[in-house]
């Protein structure tokens, strides 16, 4: 198995569990082993009182990048902490995309930058992920 085809199966692993982002209705495309993208539309369950898409909502998409990211080498991975930058509002039907990066990865330890944009590419919020490593595989734990 190639990096690409483990970077896949961990996510197709991680995604057959995970409630929450089925919910959401995200999808998740895995470019490279330590990128992902995770993409939403904005549902009408999904704004605020302000008529605009939940800033927790949006840091929840980025978090899923960043997770699909840092979980492709077949050694579960937790995120050890995340910020975010809101940039821009996103809106009732907005389709919204979190482009996530691995910045380094060590032997435990990773930095992931993820971008969130809207179906525009208008930046909507700048998203900065810390994983954890627990040395388990994924891919043997089925």
């Amino acid at each position: 198995m190639n990096a690409l085809e483990r970077a896949r199966a961990c996510a197709a692993r991680m995604f057959e569990k995970d409630a929450a982002s089925q919910a959401m209705g995200i999808k998740i495309e895995i470019p490279a082993a330590g990128r992902a993208t995770a993409s939403m539309r904005v549902r009408d369950d999904m704004v605020n009182g302000f008529d605009i898409c939940h800033g927790g909502l949006v840091f929840a998409l980025a978090d899923t990048a960043f997770a699909f990211a840092c979980n492709a080498y077949d050694n579960l991975t937790v995120a050890g902490g995340g910020d975010i930058e809101f940039l821009r509002p996103a809106r009732r039907g907005d389709r919204l995309f979190a482009e996530a990066r691995e910045v380094h990865r060590g032997r435990r330890r990773g930095n992931y930058a993820v971008s969130v944009y809207n179906q525009d590419r208008q930046l909507i919020a700048l998203f900065n992920g810390r994983s954890v490593s627990r040395d388990e595989s994924m891919l043997d734990n089925g």
